[in-house]
């Protein structure tokens, strides 16, 4: 039985809700586009390991090799969507819908679409002679926790020398990205009757101190460090949501900030963490309050590869561009910590990935497919280099 086309294969990927979100009721699998990918990997040769997420029920990776030896390419995206409000699109944002030379749906470009392309490219060079393996790895909960990549940087990996994310860049290479910290801080003081302050301590009052000491460190951060590749050259940190205090005339008792921090490649999450709870140590202790603080998610490192990497070499030679540097994070640094030069690079833009009426151009397909066909031939059709 012949396998289902590009076209085909994205149209019954798209149609799988495959949502993940921190709040349950929107939170969905990802089993069934796992095993769409796997049944079409298996229907052309590959060994296929399905891998579910411990502590994670109805979450699995995939991993699916074609060829033996060593070293070897890793195409690599995720399955998960984010949420959307289907009230708010054009179409049923769970049904490929083509118009205008766009393909329109949940995940074309972010990042579905990719997979479709990937076995495309496959397909066109696979009764050729492998050297060295190619292997597509497909992972979970990248748009809320990053599990899958977590729970694959706890194992052996997949095992390749060089890694591709196709995570839309508009087919533009990817070697850098800033990190991500999203935390809290909860200050607990005392409530009371507002007539008498003496009657309670307001959490709020030591709050506003901690808003200051995190736009000071905010300020500090941007003079001491700079990286000229990026849009946005400095780190950014981000006073997000306030949520304290139940009434007017009631003393504050509890109020918590929640703040993220996108740091630069060559800055280290957990030296920012323990930084910022050195600083407000002092404050808890002048405000007599409590002051706890919390992950709301363990975060991403800053990514950086190398521009003499043999990878981004090539990337730059097949799309014709320069690698560069984006302000969002990825799952690169966990496939680069296994050992693998990496760098993003698919189709689609991200300006159109997390937004109503998402799509991918369909003069994105082709190109994609022979970018991905080329470095196939390049690091799995030729012999392993030392």
């Amino acid at each position: 039985m012949p396998l289902p086309s590009t076209l085909e294969k994205l149209s019954a990927l798209i149609a799988e809700n495959s949502i993940s979100s921190v709040l349950p009721e929107y939170d969905q699998s990802n089993e069934g586009v796992i095993n769409l990918l796997a049944g079409w990997c298996r229907d052309l040769g590959f060994e296929v390991s399905i891998m579910p997420i411990e502590g994670h029920p109805g979450k699995f990776n995939m991993l699916a090799t074609y060829g033996r030896g060593p070293g070897g390419l890793v195409l690599s995206g995720h399955t998960d969507t984010v949420p959307c409000n289907p009230e708010k699109w054009t179409s049923d944002p769970f049904t490929l819908t083509e118009r205008d030379g766009k393909l329109y749906g949940l995940g074309t470009c972010d990042m579905k679409g990719f997979f479709a392309l990937a076995l495309e490219a496959l397909e066109q060079v696979r009764d050729k002679t492998f050297h060295q393996p190619l292997m597509i790895l497909a992972t979970a909960d990248e748009e809320c926790s990053m599990s899958g990549a977590r729970a694959l940087s706890q194992s052996t990996g997949p095992g390749g020398r060089y890694a591709v994310i196709g995570e839309p860049s508009s087919l533009r290479p990817v070697r850098m990205h800033k990190g991500i910290i999203m935390d809290s801080i909860r200050v607990t003081g005392r409530a009371g009757h507002s007539s008498n302050p003496a009657l309670g301590i307001n959490a709020m009052d030591a709050v506003h101190e901690v808003m200051g000491e995190l736009k000071n460190l905010r300020a500090e951060l941007a003079e001491n460090y700079r990286d000229a590749h990026f849009a946005v050259q400095t780190p950014t940190l981000n006073l997000g949501c306030i949520h304290g205090g139940d009434n007017p005339n009631r003393i504050c008792g509890s109020c918590e900030l929640a703040f993220d921090l996108r740091a630069l490649p060559g800055m280290s999450n957990d030296d920012l963490r323990e930084e910022i709870r050195r600083r407000m140590n002092p404050i808890a202790a002048q405000n007599n309050v409590e002051m706890s603080f919390e992950q709301l998610f363990p975060g991403v490192e800053p990514f950086a590869e190398s521009e003499n990497s043999a990878l981004i070499k090539e990337a730059e030679r097949l799309t014709g561009y320069t690698s560069v540097a984006v302000n969002y994070a990825t799952e690169a640094p966990f496939l680069q910590n296994l050992g693998m030069e990496t760098v993003v690079l698919g189709p689609g833009s991200i300006d159109q990935a997390h937004q109503v009426d998402e799509f991918m151009a369909l003069d994105q397909i082709e190109p994609c497919v022979n970018i991905l066909r080329n470095l196939i031939e390049r690091f799995c059709l030729t012999p392993a280099r030392d």
